[in-house]
């Protein structure tokens, strides 16, 4: 199945155990007792009701699996063992671009990604351009549009994750 290590902090770690709690022990039950009175309505292959409780547990299914996979290959990310001398996940990083803005990110595992928040995936194109870079240096990175842009790295501290 899932064999991609999933780079995650603590915090990331207990949030993925307490989603996959919730969907095995109360949503599993919430989608049992739809699909049981969905039958009731009658004919099954007209009932809408049904259908969507099907559809919504298969989801559920999907999910489970999804997670188990993904806790069988989580690295947990220490932050005494992490160095402040490169960017890496789990650091935070501020970075100016060539037009003089200023951004600041964290940099998190996929499953912790939170753009709108500033968290940026070590697998987006930006956080993967910037990886393994030390204060001071220039990242070239190509966004997903084909547009290059360059960053240059100001300062890596630990982030809070």
């Amino acid at each position: 199945m899932n064999t991609k290590e999933v780079v995650i902090t603590r915090a990331g770690l207990k949030a993925l155990e307490d989603e996959l709690e919730q969907l095995k022990t109360v949503r599993r039950k919430e989608v049992a007792e739809k699909i049981k009175t969905a039958r009731g309505f009658g004919d099954l292959s007209e009932n809408s009701e049904y259908d969507e409780a099907k559809n919504e547990q298969a989801f559920i299914e999907s999910r489970i699996a999804q997670l188990e996979g993904m806790l069988k290959n989580v690295r947990i990310i220490d932050g005494d063992e992490l160095t402040f001398e490169e960017v890496s996940v789990g650091t935070h990083v501020q970075i100016e671009s060539a037009e003089g803005s200023v951004l600041e990110y964290d940099i998190t595992g996929s499953t912790e990604a939170d753009p709108l928040n500033g968290k940026i995936s070590d697998e987006s194109p930006v956080g993967k351009g910037l990886l393994g870079k030390k204060a001071g240096e220039t990242a070239e990175i190509t966004l997903p549009n084909g547009k290059t842009v360059e960053y240059k790295v100001m300062g890596i501290s630990r982030a809070s994750l």
